[in-house]
């Protein structure tokens, strides 16, 4: 078995945090993962939320909007840092928007689609293993 099925195996069932403050983008991130096997463990509009769904949901990995209604992302992202939980950005100004300390992190153009929301997630897996 090849690297890349066994990392494809780790997606049916990944439990994700959505933190998106736009509806149509959140509803088509949850259809995608779906898609792909995985299991939406939350999908909030604000920083505040997805920090409170990190203490009550259990969490393997985070599509995270680097805006969140006009607030960075940023807080959450380190708190899934500290906890070892893999995650990527997603921002329709790319790689431009990420502050330069989470460079590294996988990154989502926005507009995207399912294979590119499953090539960010396995990257983001394979880093965290």
């Amino acid at each position: 078995m090849t690297a890349d099925v066994c990392a494809e195996n780790r997606l049916p069932g990944l439990r994700v945090l959505i933190v998106e403050d736009e509806t149509l983008v959140a509803m088509l991130l949850e259809e995608y993962l779906s898609e792909l096997g995985c299991e939406v463990a939350a999908s909030v509009r604000r920083v505040g939320k997805g920090l409170e769904s990190l203490e009550r949901c259990e969490i393997d990995a985070a599509v995270l909007d680097v805006n969140v209604a006009g607030e960075s992302v940023y807080p959450v992202a380190e708190a899934l840092e500290r906890r070892g939980i893999p995650f990527v950005f997603a921002s329709g100004y790319g790689a431009k928007g990420v502050d330069g300390n989470w460079t590294e992190r996988p990154m989502l153009q926005k507009p995207f689609g399912p294979q590119d929301l499953k090539a960010a997630l396995l990257v983001s897996l394979a880093a965290g293993a």
